[in-house]
């Protein structure tokens, strides 16, 4: 009974402690606190209730402005939400994350240039965040501004490996720059990373039937599309397109002939509208977005391995390039004497076989090893038993079994992830006037060290005149001193799109894909380089730390270090190549 009554007193103590400490609460940060509660659990009408309440005691907080934007948009008021965060980014321009809540308002009400302008605020602060870019892709490819849209996508996918929404991105924008078969080959990627992912499967069967003309693969996808729980929305039309696909075949079989086949006509396929709002569905509920507090930031997440390269970058050029850029880095070598290399790739380069006390037991050679001991000695016989003796039995000896082979595995050869090229046309030209104004202040932002805007600045410039060389070059540039490697790389890729012939630019996206974890790619693009100019010492030497480092090929880089001594005697990594040279020798 003493028991019972101390557990009701303690009871009694904590609610009304409770009841204590909340009525301590602030009602404007108790409001804000309850309106984020109800938000949470979806009670979206009454959190706008409280969030009001709390905007109205706390008229200067963007967090609570932000909050109540993403409570109106789940309520359906798109109205108050977008004058919410309006109202929150007039507080406080860098919340960033009411940049991208007011963007995805926009592109579910279809306004895909307002989008696009919060989306690009968004992606400038939150660079290493693979959901903004994605989001800025799908709107720019419902803005029509296709080039730009494979941009992000790509940048998304470079920060998220096998991102499906990416990739089936990147096939949609390949369909509208009139190639189907690539675009078939990322929705075809998409669904072999996610093979439950709706919009690629979708879209795929419709690239089939209507660009490739192969109906029986459709046919295969569309019923894939079907199968899936729970069923889409407009399951009923895909289902109306794939039985009308299905009776041709049956007619086909019973009736082969060629006349017969061409008198039934395809049902058309699924519009370009649907595809698109098939793939770009915009959220519904705040969960969709981004947090709605800037608390939970998203994490610079890079999908590949990065290396630090000691790279002094090119010189940012306001005319056209010249050849005077950075070197590679110089060859690290050791001061005094030669490492003992135990890493296996040492190993297997034959140069080092015999410099081992250890048989190189990593190489199967095909021979059978010989048994310990002295194997080559003659067998002993077996003793005879002595005369006028009682006869013996001698047992034989036991034969000798040889020890079995050891089956030595050989080290599978490294891996290296493959970039993955837009390829993009030569672009037409665009507004320069425009476009020269923006790169005027890009110049003037980067002499007062503002990176972040100036990279935006050369960013707009490349937009607004693609087919200008220099805006797309230094956009790459300064992308690859700040470490954002993915812009980087499409801004070398477009930049090659308009002067095909720019050593400057070639070796600069060699040293980015080297960067970004590209090794094979790089190389690739160094060797494109002494193809056409063999007399490129800085290409030779890249390739030979690229040789050196990255793939341990001790031949290929002596060559490619033999040659820069050959070229340029003098060169201020000789001696550094001259120690390298008698410490690896051939």
């Amino acid at each position: 009974m003493l028991v019972t009554k101390n557990r009701i007193l303690g009871c009694t103590i904590i609610f009304a402690l409770a009841i204590f400490i909340a009525g301590c609460t602030p009602p404007g940060p108790r409001a804000l606190l309850k309106g984020k509660k109800l938000l949470e659990r979806g009670d979206y009408a009454d959190a706008v209730t409280e969030l009001k309440t709390a905007t109205t005691l706390l008229p200067a907080n963007a967090q609570a402005w932000n909050y109540l934007g993403v409570a109106s948009q789940a309520a359906g008021q798109p109205a108050d939400a977008a004058t919410a965060y309006e109202r929150a980014l007039t507080l406080d321009r860098d919340l960033v994350e009411a940049h991208y809540n007011l963007g995805c308002l926009w592109l579910e009400q279809n306004k895909p240039d307002a989008a696009r302008t919060e989306f690009t605020a968004y992606t400038l602060r939150r660079g290493n965040a693979p959901e903004g870019w994605l989001k800025l892709g799908a709107a720019q490819l419902r803005a029509s501004d296709f080039l730009p849209a494979e941009k992000s996508f790509s940048t998304a996918l470079s920060l998220s490996a096998d991102n499906a929404e990416a990739l089936n991105g990147l096939g949609l924008a390949r369909i509208e720059r009139g190639r189907p078969q690539e675009a078939a080959k990322f929705f075809a990627a998409a669904i072999q990373d996610h093979p439950d992912y709706a919009p690629a499967i979708l879209n795929l069967a419709e690239v089939e039937q209507q660009y490739l003309r192969d109906n029986r693969s459709a046919l295969q996808h569309y019923r894939a599309y079907l199968a899936l729980t729970p069923h889409p929305a407009n399951w009923d039309d895909v289902n109306a397109i794939a039985n009308n696909l299905e009776q041709p075949a049956s007619v086909a079989a019973a009736n082969p002939s060629p006349a017969n086949q061409t008198q039934i006509a395809p049902e058309p396929p699924v519009s370009s509208e649907t595809r698109t709002q098939n793939t770009f569905r915009p959220a519904t509920s705040p969960k969709a977005q981004t947090p709605a507090h800037s608390n939970s930031n998203p994490q610079p997440r890079p999908a590949i391995p990065t290396e630090v390269v000691k790279v002094q970058p090119e010189p940012v050029i306001v005319g056209t390039p010249d050849s005077t850029a950075t070197t590679e880095p110089p060859v690290e070598l050791p001061p005094d004497q030669t490492p003992k290399k135990t890493g296996i790739w040492h190993k297997l380069n034959p140069v080092h076989w015999f410099h081992s006390s250890s048989p190189p037991n990593y190489v199967d050679n095909g021979l059978t090893p010989l048994p310990s001991g002295d194997s080559t000695a003659p067998e002993k016989s077996t003793p005879l038993p002595p005369i006028n003796s009682n006869p013996t039995v001698v047992p034989a000896p036991a034969p000798q079994v040889a020890p079995k082979p050891v089956h030595i595995v050989q080290p599978a050869p490294p891996t290296f992830p493959r970039y993955l090229y837009l390829s993009p046309r030569k672009p037409k030209p665009g507004n320069r006037p425009a476009a020269s104004g923006a790169f005027t202040q890009a110049r003037e932002l980067e002499q007062d060290s503002r990176w972040m805007d100036a990279m935006e600045s050369y960013r707009q410039a490349s937009s607004l005149d693609p087919a200008w060389f220099e805006a797309q070059y230094n956009f790459g540039v300064l992308a690859y001193r700040l470490q954002n490697y993915p812009q980087a790389l499409v801004a070398y890729e477009m930049a090659l799109a308009v002067q095909r012939d720019s050593v400057d630019a070639r070796y600069n996206f060699a040293l980015t894909l080297k960067a970004a974890g590209y090794a094979v790619d790089a190389a690739d693009e160094l060797e494109k380089i002494i193809s056409q100019h063999p007399d490129e010492v800085r290409a030779h030497l890249a390739l030979g730390n690229l040789y050196d480092k990255q793939f341990h090929d001790i031949a290929r880089a002596r060559r490619q270090y033999l040659k820069v001594l050959e070229l340029d005697p003098h060169n201020e990594k000789a001696t550094d190549i001259r120690f390298w040279l008698a410490q690896n020798p051939p």
